[in-house]
């Protein structure tokens, strides 16, 4: 059985889709861009504010589910340019001070709301 999860800080989805989904105590959180809930505009001042809003959105929805950052198994981005990889990395690093979740980085050509980066990603509840 599987059991929706939304939580009212993130971004709402902007597709027919759920902000996560609950399975088998596995959390499944949609791809998510730098949407400022509060404003409703995308953070767009530096890539580095823009992962961080990225990531910023990725806690509000493991806080709904009853868990953080330490709970994730992996992460998967997506980013238009991989000459911007080591600051995405920067950032994402700071979420993860110890034991990091496994993940995979991928360029690719475009990115919903012509975002800079999206991420995706697996937790353990």
């Amino acid at each position: 059985m599987k059991k929706i999860i939304n939580s009212p800080q993130a971004p709402a989805p902007i597709g027919p889709y759920s902000q996560a989904v609950v399975a088998n105590n596995v959390l499944y959180i949609s791809g998510q861009i730098a949407i400022n809930q509060a404003t409703g505009e995308i953070v767009r001042t530096t890539i580095e504010e823009e992962t961080k809003q990225v990531m910023i959105n990725l806690g509000y929805i493991l806080k709904e589910a009853g868990a953080d950052y330490s709970n994730i198994l992996k992460c998967s981005i997506f980013i238009k340019d991989m000459g911007q990889f080591g600051q995405i990395n920067a950032v994402y690093g700071e979420f993860f001070p110890e034991n990091p979740p496994a993940r995979e980085t991928v360029e690719v050509s475009r990115l919903p709301k012509d975002v800079s980066v999206e991420i995706s990603c697996i937790a353990q509840l």
